[in-house]
């Protein structure tokens, strides 16, 4: 399979990529790592008449803590470079461990945070776990810029609040927070490069062995990615057990509509959901690591 034709962008700034895009129109598109798009181009999926590269733009591969904004990564930082960070390790394990099983090794060397949350692809390995810390990304456009939950940023199946004829994702900001554990875990079809049957990840503040708050999101089961809100609020306040993970487990099932599919029919996705809800709240609560 062979590339359409297409003109060629490589702005040096960002205002540059920004007003190419204005100037382009909506046949343009952004291109970052190229692990989705170059894809969907040989295919026949997508034929945009531009690409606008940012591979100039050295500032958006930044990972960087601020002790009072949290820990900002820059759009292009690679999943690789996020999972090898020693910045997010320290910071955010569960955010490196999550990168780390995202598709394979020469995908993640090329592909980034931003493509990952740009492409709104409902079984995504980092939006659940973002979601979970509260995480936001800032679209910056030609003029000004602005900032959204990525809980909210999602629209649909393949879209998401970007406009892509004048912004660009630029950035996505983990606030600091008093969450004392979190984890993302996956259920995939084989060990490497599997997209997730169903991903649920978890993010704990722990008071002894009481909850005192709790966030939990699911991908895969809906066509977003979606809280358990019922689930979290009943571990609210409660001393947690193996019964108590169980139930919050069996209440986050309400919580999704999955689709029946290749990967598995949409009550395996309900079983697993409830699987992984209990086991990521246990690692959350028990292993003590953000």
């Amino acid at each position: 399979m062979y590339l359409p034709d297409f003109d060629y962008y490589a702005p040096e700034s960002l205002t540059e990529a920004t007003g190419l895009l204005m100037q382009l129109g909506p046949s343009a598109r952004v291109l970052a790592g190229g692990t989705d798009i170059l894809v969907k181009m040989k295919s026949g999926l997508l034929a945009p008449s531009a690409l606008v590269s940012l591979k100039n733009l050295h500032n958006l591969r930044r990972i960087r803590w601020d002790a009072d904004r949290g820990l900002a990564i820059g759009a292009l930082a690679t999943h690789n470079e996020i999972c090898n960070s020693a910045v997010v390790q320290e910071r955010f394990l569960s955010l490196a461990e999550a990168a780390h099983k995202l598709a394979n090794n020469q995908v993640r060397n090329r592909g980034t945070i931003g493509g990952n949350l740009v492409n709104a692809i409902p079984s995504a390995d980092l939006p659940p776990i973002l979601i979970a810390l509260g995480a936001y990304v800032t679209l910056s456009g030609p003029n000004s810029s602005r900032t959204v939950p990525v809980e909210s940023f999602f629209t649909g199946v393949s879209c998401c609040a970007l406009e892509p004829e004048r912004e660009i994702l630029t950035e996505v900001v983990i606030p600091p927070q008093a969450t004392t554990g979190s984890t993302y875990l996956k259920f995939g079809l084989r060990r490497s490069g599997a997209l997730a049957v169903v991903g649920v990840a978890a993010a704990v503040t722990m008071d002894g062995n009481v909850v005192r708050d709790a966030r939990i999101c699911l991908g895969a089961v809906y066509k977003v990615p979606t809280r358990a809100i019922q689930a979290e609020q009943a571990l609210i306040g409660k001393t947690w057990t193996n019964d108590l993970l169980e139930q919050a487990g069996r209440t986050a099932v309400g919580c999704c509509l999955p689709i029946s599919d290749i990967r598995g029919s949409a009550e395996y996705r309900r079983d697993l959901v409830r699987i992984f809800t209990r086991r990521a709240l246990k690692r959350a609560i028990t292993q003590g690591h953000v």
